[in-house]
């Protein structure tokens, strides 16, 4: 058999081997996209961690989001990975994105920057996409033992950690923190709207309602854990739950009509939103059962109507609180109720204030209001130019391809 015939022969053979979901030795099976801005010290981490996975058919990509400075390049050189830089800030859909289209193995896997992989986690990804061929995607959580030590840094990602460990395996949503797609269906659908999500936000959680709608199958793995060491202040944690979680995903229910009983929004916490609310109107409405303006409504019956919401509060979420109370003791688990039930009223109040924003611009005779109003959604516009330069990063083209009805174009600086 000639040369060319053999040559032919394998690639027919690789090509059988992939679609099939083969694993085979030495080849590139995943792409781990690494979006970073202006964090050298938690990328260093992340990319220690990843060196030490025991599954060794993967790339990593570091994308640096414009960063003030070149630090990131100089440390992912250090762990010999490829290395892209954008032209401008475009936020991590758009990051991610960017990453996508120099991505060589026909899965990618998104980490977040300021996370730890586990040795076995890209191992457990990879056989979750060879054992199953219908699956689209897969994402797992972050760990019990997050990295900082203080309260909400705590109370924040143990929240996350078993809202995610307690959810059903079919997911409808998905997590970018820890989260692997198939390249082609990733492309298929356009990717994570960048034009849209500027700033870190539910870009994911978009890009997981489009895969299910598409009858794409999502899975959360709950043996895939990663260490998170984002400390959380007050300010950035209210700041991020409410303009950056809250009003879009409430603003993406109501657009697509869709509401997901899984992860955040089960029954228990709808219900627990809804009992928070409730509360709060029957304590506002003490001090004027006591100045006799509801004479009818005595204090000792809203008082009796609290206890009894904080009773079901308690019953509602008995698991949360119980899992608080193993990890911390019961002084941690007391503040960490006072957060969460503060997590419930703020977002209940945006809910509804999207709700009633949503009602008021359907209706006929807000048109000419809505014209003067802002939309978030909307603030940046649309046809955002993206791209950006390739540093270190050998035997690639450095321009990327444009995605549909998107115009792109690297720029070095």
């Amino acid at each position: 058999m000639s040369t060319m015939a053999q040559t032919a022969t394998r690639a027919t053979q690789l090509e059988l081997s992939l679609s099939e979901g083969l694993v085979i030795p030495g080849l590139t099976q995943l792409s781990v996209i690494v979006p970073v801005l202006n964090a050298p010290e938690a990328l260093r981490r992340a990319l220690e961690a990843l060196a030490t996975s025991t599954f060794r058919e993967f790339e990593v990509i570091v994308v640096d989001d414009c960063s003030r400075d070149n630090a990131a390049a100089g440390i992912a050189g250090s762990f010999g990975n490829h290395y892209l830089r954008t032209a401008h800030r475009i936020g991590p859909a758009g990051a991610r994105n960017f990453g996508v289209r120099h991505a060589r193995a026909p899965v990618v896997v998104f980490a977040d920057a300021d996370v730890e992989f586990r040795p076995d986690a890209l191992g457990l990804i990879a056989a979750q996409f060879e054992a199953d061929t219908q699956l689209a995607a897969v994402f797992g959580s972050y760990d019990d033992s997050p990295g900082c030590s203080d309260f909400l840094s705590q109370y924040k990602n143990l929240f996350h950690h078993y809202v995610h460990q307690v959810s059903g395996e079919g997911a409808v949503t998905f997590w970018a923190g820890c989260g692997a797609i198939r390249k082609d269906i990733f492309n298929e659908l356009g990717g994570f709207d960048e034009n849209r999500y500027q700033e870190p936000s539910i870009e994911d959680i978009e890009l997981g309602f489009r895969l299910t709608q598409a009858g794409w199958k999502i899975r959360l793995l709950r043996e895939l854990q990663v260490k998170h060491w984002k400390k959380w202040t007050l300010l950035n944690l209210l700041h991020s739950d409410i303009f950056r979680r809250a009003t879009p995903w409430a603003r993406l229910i109501l657009s697509t009509r869709q509401m997901p009983r899984d992860l955040n929004l089960s029954y228990s916490s709808r219900l627990s939103a809804v009992v928070v609310g409730v509360s709060v109107v029957l304590g506002a409405a003490i001090p004027l059962s006591a100045a006799r303006l509801f004479p009818r409504i005595g204090s000792g019956w809203l008082l009796a109507s609290i206890g009894l919401a904080i009773l079901l509060l308690l019953i509602l979420n008995r698991g949360l609180y119980g899992f608080f109370w193993r990890k911390h003791g019961w002084r941690f688990t007391a503040a960490a109720l006072l957060m969460h039930w503060f997590y419930y009223l703020y977002c209940g109040v945006v809910f509804v204030c999207c709700a009633a924003d949503h009602l008021f611009r359907r209706h006929p005779s807000a048109k000419s209001l809505h014209a003067r109003l802002a939309d978030p959604e909307r603030r940046f516009g649309e046809g955002v130019v993206v791209g950006g330069c390739v540093e270190g990063f050998a035997g690639l083209d450095t321009r990327g391809t444009a995605a549909p009805s998107r115009e792109t174009k690297d720029v070095c600086i």
